[in-house]
């Protein structure tokens, strides 16, 4: 990614979230930018880590580490509106670029903890070890269907424009 993810700025220069820093929080991280599609729509980008620890099953080692899942919800005025999704990937791919990972997973649009289907909004999801760093999806936490991003966008590279 050419774009350096800490100087991404929007929703009074909040920067990403860094989910290699520190400590994980688990507080939700909001982010508010404009869509740069031309129309007044404004993307709200919710990021959450939850922990998550799973026991091995048959063909499957356990795993421990964090998920992160971000939510980009395009909205204009208050009420939903459709956005391709090419551009709430390149915010997904923004956030898991502070670990190094920008491919990440597409959820859809559901709710990340059911699977149940949610209008007006995408999902992405990113899976990492105790070390923060990105590992393939542990098949115990699987509660909806992850498609690689990089296989659904098909660009080598995603930039967002950033200011100084």
């Amino acid at each position: 990614m050419s774009a350096d993810p800490g100087s991404i700025r929007a929703d009074a220069d909040k920067a990403l979230p860094n989910l290699a820093a520190g400590e994980v929080s688990t507080d939700p991280h909001i982010i508010t930018a404009a869509a740069r599609t031309g129309t007044d729509i404004e993307l709200q980008i919710h990021t959450s880590i939850a922990p998550f620890d799973v026991a091995a099953e048959e063909w499957f080692p356990a795993a421990a580490g964090f998920a992160v899942t971000v939510i980009v919800h395009p909205v204009q005025t208050g009420v939903p509106r459709y956005l391709r999704p090419a551009e709430p990937a390149e915010w997904a791919r923004a956030i898991f670029s502070t670990v190094d990972s920008v491919h990440g997973y597409f959820l859809g649009a559901v709710d990340p903890g059911t699977g149940s289907h949610r209008s007006g909004q995408l999902a992405y999801g990113l899976y990492l070890d105790t070390d923060r760093r990105a590992i393939p999806l542990p098949r115990q936490v699987l509660t909806c269907p992850h498609y690689l991003l990089s296989a659904i966008d098909g660009r080598a590279e995603i930039t967002i424009p950033t200011t100084a």
